[in-house]
């Protein structure tokens, strides 16, 4: 039989008496109660789990997975806080239930679908309330949700990549704290604008950047984002290419002296001062 003396999930009462109230789907709560044990259950805040390890843990697809926890973290209810040593995302319950958003944003995630009012609909007198166009376009804007890109994509793959650059960079300098927390996605997606928006589409010269500009002792603790990189990345290109090239050897001037010592020579054979020829 259980025993808590075999171990135990220490557990708010306020974290479960709001978790009741979450409008979550089955496979949303078991990932939160999956989070609760490899964290809390082992006296931790956060830990790096994996899409692959949490579906084991579930029982569930690794693509159900990757979908709920997705619902999860843009309702602030799970959160990103870095990236673990084999690029996994390493994440965190978030207690604060106050920041949690009550409704999913992405309509088709939750089991039980809202029957209220939406919350977009405006409550106050028509004489004063928006017009019909500005409803549109803030409903627009509040229903646009940021692409996501799974770990095992390239983008994904390019933003783990500059982020462990960058973190031991960071380290080194004593600035681990700019760059511990860094939302991996909004890296990822900054990677797919340098590739498909800015038509940087040469993957090498991107990874060959990344490298020079975290070894520079310059630009290594001036570029400590994925933003920064994109947004220097035709400068920071050209001044690698620059640096790269071999210095240009200067021909030595001819010494004037040098055709005063042979013409001294010249003398000195018994040759005619006349025929001596100054242009060798």
């Amino acid at each position: 039989m259980p025993q808590v003396e075999d171990g135990y999930t220490r557990l708010a009462n306020e974290i479960l008496e709001n978790i009741m109230k979450a409008s979550l789907n089955g496979t949303q709560f078991r990932i939160v109660m999956a989070v609760w044990r490899y964290t809390y259950g082992f006296q931790r805040k956060e830990h790096d789990l994996s899409l692959t390890f949490l579906a084991k843990a579930i029982d569930a697809s690794r693509g159900q997975v990757d979908r709920e926890l997705t619902a999860l973290i843009d309702r602030k209810i799970i959160t990103v806080v870095g990236t673990g040593g084999r690029g996994s995302r390493v994440i965190a319950f978030n207690k604060d239930h106050s920041e949690w958003i009550d409704r999913p944003l992405i309509s088709g995630l939750s089991a039980n679908p809202s029957t209220e009012p939406s919350s977009t609909v405006s409550t106050v007198p028509s004489s004063t309330s928006r017009t019909k166009k500005e409803n549109i376009k803030e409903k627009k804007k509040n229903t646009r949700q940021p692409k996501k890109y799974a770990e095992d994509s390239t983008y994904f793959k390019m933003a783990v990549y500059f982020h462990e650059k960058v973190t031991a960079v960071a380290k080194a300098e004593g600035l681990a704290h700019l760059v511990i927390k860094a939302d991996l996605q909004k890296w990822a997606d900054e990677f797919r604008k340098l590739v498909e928006i800015d038509k940087v589409e040469d993957k090498r010269l991107i990874a060959e950047v990344i490298d020079w500009v975290t070894s520079d002792p310059f630009w290594k603790v001036n570029v400590l984002s994925a933003k920064k990189l994109r947004d220097k990345f035709g400068e920071l290109a050209l001044k690698m290419k620059a640096a790269q090239k071999p210095p240009e050897r200067k021909q030595a001037k001819p010494d004037p002296r040098d055709r005063e010592i042979a013409l001294q020579r010249w003398i000195a054979e018994g040759k005619n001062p006349d025929e001596f020829n100054w242009a060798d």
